[in-house]
């Protein structure tokens, strides 16, 4: 029983080993650097999405302001006539 579990701490210490070697080496570096760049390029691609719509929002806000202000405009208009 004792050497059975030393056995299985011997493999998973020889697995945990090779695993860090393997996510260290070259080749995941460049693919952890691929990754890294597709990632930068979406958050990009949404902060520019984001302007469009907050611009978009903005020119909304105005434009519904500015026909309140006209129809507060013309009601004032009205109640003076009356």
């Amino acid at each position: 029983m004792k050497l059975k579990g030393i056995g299985i701490f011997a493999l998973g210490t020889l697995f945990g080993l090779e695993g860090i070697k393997l996510l260290s080496s070259k080749d995941a570096k460049k693919v952890y650097t691929h990754c890294t760049a597709g990632v930068l390029r979406a958050k990009d691609s949404v902060l520019d999405q984001v302007t469009l719509l907050r611009e978009n929002c903005s020119d909304i806000y105005a434009e519904a302001k500015n026909i309140n202000d006209e129809r507060s405009a013309k009601e004032s208009e009205n109640e003076v006539e009356d």
